[in-house]
This record gives structure tokens, sequence and C-alpha cells, in this order.
């Protein structure tokens, strides 16, 4: 018993942020709008709005963090990572494509990338009244941070307290779930330890490219178009060879379901990885002989990279 619990508290843990989800900010009119990259106006949660307006969210987002941290999993500061947002203003990316159109980032997916959190607890609560007493509802989710996939959810009431502040009201709610939620979590990561993590990749070319990714080249031997030697390339790098490619043409080859290793060696260091860096080895490879084709990465969000072509 004793080796597996070494075992167990040995274990890689993921990296957690705990944000408040889109249902509460809406209840509590902490939205904004931004364009997206077809000139749509979107409506968005404006977490600086709600860390700054609502001191509940902030003594539950507290409690629960030192919840987490009791429990051995690092957690990342969701207040401090959008100081870091609004300071690194290099972190807003207009990125014209091959097609003129722009990309824009949702501020989700911005925190998402700056933070590199594995999992995202997205909580929703209500403090409601029985009679003199006071207790809290709750709903809370832990949610893939790179394909937003909900990995296992709880909900439910607290008990009613005349005394307890919103930090204290959540912890007597949510403790009773708190071992199998994070067991849950742990396994997912397990999982992705394992298999490695999904993400997506994009392959995309500049109108100022010399070549479409039809066009062939003569490679180890044979001779192939870009695409089937990118597929070779993706078979060789993904955990598992799993990948699924989605969309091929002259100008846009998609990837779904790639799963990336979450950990990979430089310079004689194992260092933690993330899509930027998988796509980042897939755009050298194309710059090398006999391709010799430049090449820039954009990260959308945190689990899709772009390489486009033709150009730096």
């Amino acid at each position: 018993m004793f080796s597996v619990f070494a075992l167990y508290s040995q274990a890689k843990k993921p990296v957690i942020m705990v944000i408040p989800s889109d249902s509460y900010c809406s209840k509590g009119g902490y939205e904004s709008t931004y364009q997206d990259e077809s000139g749509n106006t979107k409506t968005t949660s404006d977490y600086e709005k709600a860390f700054k307006g609502d001191e509940n969210l902030r003594l539950v987002i507290s409690e629960l963090s030192t919840i987490m941290a009791q429990r051995g999993f690092p957690l990342k500061d969701m207040e401090q990572t959008l100081k870091q947002i609004k300071n690194e203003e290099a972190e807003i990316s207009l990125l014209a494509s091959s097609g003129g159109s722009m990309i824009v980032e949702s501020p989700l997916d911005q925190l998402k990338r700056v933070a590199k959190a594995d999992i995202i607890m997205d909580i929703d609560f209500s403090i409601k009244a029985k009679g003199p007493s006071k207790y809290i509802t709750f709903n809370l989710r832990g949610v893939d941070a790179y394909t937003s996939k909900v990995i296992t959810a709880v909900s439910g009431d607290g008990r009613p307290s005349t005394v307890a502040t919103p930090g204290l009201l959540l912890e007597e709610a949510v403790l009773n779930y708190m071992d199998s939620f994070n067991g849950a979590l742990q396994a997912h990561f397990n999982d992705m330890f394992e298999n490695g993590r999904e993400v997506t990749v994009t392959v995309r070319m500049f109108d100022s490219s010399p070549v479409t990714l039809e066009n062939e080249f003569l490679f180890m031997g044979e001779t192939a178009s870009l695409i089937d030697i990118i597929d070779y390339w993706m078979d060789e790098n993904c955990v598992g060879h799993r990948f699924s490619r989605v969309t091929a043409g002259d100008y846009v080859l998609k990837y779904e379901q790639v799963r990336t290793p979450l950990v990979r060696t430089v310079f004689g260091k194992e260092r933690a990885a993330d899509t930027r860096s998988f796509a980042n080895e897939l755009g050298k490879f194309l710059g090398q002989e006999p391709f010799n084709l430049p090449y820039k990465i954009y990260e959308r969000g945190l689990g899709e990279a772009w390489i486009i072509l033709g150009d730096k």
C-alpha cells in the first residue's frame, strides 16, 4: 500500500487554472465584445471585469485553489495571468493569412495560451438565502484546455449557514466530491502522458509561396506530393502514429486528433512540449532540403497551431 502511495505521490500532476464559467460571467454582466477573423462581432466573458467587480468570485476561486493545492495539484493564478496578458502587448496577435483574412484570438484562447494549463476548472455558483441562513449551489467542470472537452463534472448544494463566508460555503459543498473529481483529472492527464495530448495542426500557404501543397518532391528516393510527405512526417512523429487528416487541398492541409508528446528533449534535458513546439518541428523539417520552404508559426489558441509556408 505504501509503495502504491509513493508512486502516486511522485506522479506528474497536471497544471490547472480555475476560471468563472461563461454562464456565471453572463449572469453577472461580466462580458465584452470582439471581432473574429470574419469580422463578426462576438460576445465573450470579461474575466478582468469579473475579478474587479465580484468579491465573492475571488473568494470562491481562492478557496478552490487552496483545496486543490492541499491535494498536490499545481495551480496557475488566473488574476496574475490576466495581468501578464495585459502587460505583454506582443501577445495581441493579428496575422494576415494567405487569403488576406485576419486571425483574432478570443480572450479565453489567449488566456489558455499564456497560462499553458493542462486543465481548466470551470466554476459556476450562486449564493442563496434560506431564512436567515445562506447556502451555495455550484456546478464545477474539469475541461481539457487544449480540446475544450469536458473531463468530469460535479454539482450540488451546500449546507445552510448563518456565519460562513462564500469560500467556506463552497468548501463545505464540494469537499465530498473533490477526491473523485481530482482522480478523474489525474486519470485524464495520465492518459495524455501515455498516449499524447490531442491537438489540431493546420498547414497553410502564403500567396507568395513558390509551391502549393500538391507540388511533388523527390524524397527518400521517391517522388511524392508535399501532402503525402507531411502525412509521412506526422505518422513518424505523432504518439502511437495517431492523427486524422480532415482537409487536404492546394493551399490548406488540416489535421485533427493529433497526438503530441507532453515532453521533448532539448539540449539533453527533458522539457514541456506544447502545440507550438510540435508545429515548429514540422516547420523546420519543411525548411530543409529538398523543400527549403520558409515558414511562420501561429498559435490559434492553446490547442491549435498554423504553419504558414512560403514566407516569414
